[in-house]
């Protein structure tokens, strides 16, 4: 297989014509939302291509809503992608050799190679995302020259040497390289659940929450999640000041959000969310308390603002991006991706005292 390394210096001025587009990114929550921008840049320029999406099952609601149809014309429910090609890469390997599993992998390598894509886009540089992207058959496969995972980039016709410091930088030099031109930043949209977003009205209402928090104790590993107490801490602080607090959760995390909850003396209520309800829950409320966890990357990508109660990962890359957020970080935090079990040192080192008035001053600059 050639390959070459692709960078806007080196490239015509002219931009290609596309009609058929495959993103390929599976996971995690975060990831996904950081590489929205991306692809609403790609749909901005190709207003009428053809463009899929490749995706873990499980994060599928990022692109389209549940009851909505997988392909065809776009909607409110269904905004930026035309097809959505989802697949369950953790059921496959619990399996991989039943019937069930090879039968599974047979119709989404049919359905994937169906629109005969003309490029895939790696934003995940993994071995099997780039694998997925050669499976596709499309006629070019872009990824990174320098991957997460360095075997990956042997499968890409085209390495792409991205630029930037935050990671939705980073893929929007990608997609840059793509369209051989520089892309403004645009406002991204996620799919509009109706149902998601009546229940949701009716959980506020019933909670009497016209101004409220969203306070997210859980984090993809231990090393970042900051105390559940002192979440609870912060939500009576700010119930003094008139801001109810939801805590949000998700599976696996239940005894985090209660331990919130019970330290927060009934100041502070919690809700476990589908993807759509938590998309609804976050375009209403005033203010965003976590880690580097999806969920606060939805509330940026919302424009919510965010207290960023940062440890061993760098806000630099993965900080809320351009929205109104205070990022409180201990001097003695070093950054690493190692997923340590017990809280970082300089995590601990963060009190509630700051977060509230990192809140404060946010609610404050919020209100004009």
């Amino acid at each position: 297989m050639s390959s070459a390394t692709a960078t806007l210096s080196t490239q015509s001025k002219s931009i290609p014509t596309l009609e058929r587009i495959l993103i390929v990114r599976l996971s995690a929550m975060g990831d996904i939302i950081h590489a929205l921008p991306a692809v609403t840049a790609l749909r901005n320029t190709y207003p009428d291509a053809t463009i899929g999406w490749l995706i873990e099952e499980r994060w599928s609601e990022l692109l389209c809503t549940l009851r909505t149809p997988r392909s065809g014309p776009r909607s409110v429910e269904r905004p930026l992608v035309d097809r959505v090609h989802a697949v369950d890469t953790k059921s496959w390997r619990s399996s991989p050799l039943s019937a069930n599993t090879i039968g599974h992998i047979l119709v989404g390598v049919s359905q994937l190679r169906a629109p005969r894509y003309e490029v895939a886009i790696d934003l995940q540089g993994a071995v099997r995302s780039a694998i997925m992207a050669i499976l596709s058959k499309a006629d070019v496969v872009y990824g990174e020259a320098q991957p997460r995972e360095n075997a990956a980039s042997i499968w890409y016709s085209r390495q792409v040497i991205v630029n930037g410091t935050h990671v939705i930088e980073q893929n929007m030099s990608m997609v840059e390289a793509v369209v051989r031109t520089y892309l403004d930043l645009p406002a991204v949209e996620f799919p509009r659940d109706q149902t998601a977003e009546a229940h949701i009205d009716q959980l506020l209402h019933s909670a009497n929450a016209s101004t409220f928090a969203i306070l997210n104790p859980g984090a993809g590993w231990g090393a970042k999640q900051w105390p559940p107490e002192r979440y609870g801490e912060v939500a009576m602080a700010l119930a003094t000041q008139g801001v109810m607090s939801f805590i949000n959760f998700g599976p696996g995390e239940e005894t985090l959000a209660h331990a919130a909850e019970s330290s927060s003396r009934g100041t502070a209520k919690t809700v476990c969310c589908s993807i759509a309800e938590l998309i609804a829950l976050t375009r209403r409320a005033s203010l965003f308390i976590g880690g580097d966890t999806g969920p606060m990357h939805l509330a940026a990508a919302l424009r919510i603002p965010v207290v960023g109660i940062f440890g061993p990962t760098n806000p630099a890359r993965n900080g809320p991006f351009r929205t109104p957020s205070i990022i409180l970080r201990s001097p003695e935090s070093v950054t690493t991706h190692r997923r340590h079990t017990q809280p970082d040192e300089g995590l601990l080192a963060i009190q509630p005292a700051q977060v509230v008035e990192a809140a404060l001053e946010l609610l404050e600059n919020s209100r004009g």
